[in-house]
């Protein structure tokens, strides 16, 4: 699990899906600028493995597996 800016957003995943949950305001400050630069950074990670996957198929099931147990995070 990632926290940014806090836990204002909470980036957690599981081995199928990434979970984005909360409420994220980025101020037009430095603050807001680093916050903003956490969330890029983590978005960029997962889009990265995403593009490395070449067995990536075209869509999952609509409703996730159930949980097996903590996994290391594949993402991030």
């Amino acid at each position: 699990m990632l926290n940014i800016n806090g836990d204002a957003l909470s980036i957690t995943n599981d081995t199928a899906r990434i979970t984005l949950s909360g409420d994220l305001t980025i101020a037009r400050d430095k603050t807001g600028l680093a916050t903003a630069l956490a969330l890029q950074q983590a978005v960029n990670a997962i889009v990265g493995v995403l593009q490395q996957d070449p067995a990536l198929p075209a869509k999952l099931k609509d409703e996730p597996p159930a949980p097996t147990g903590h996994a290391d995070n594949p993402f991030i």
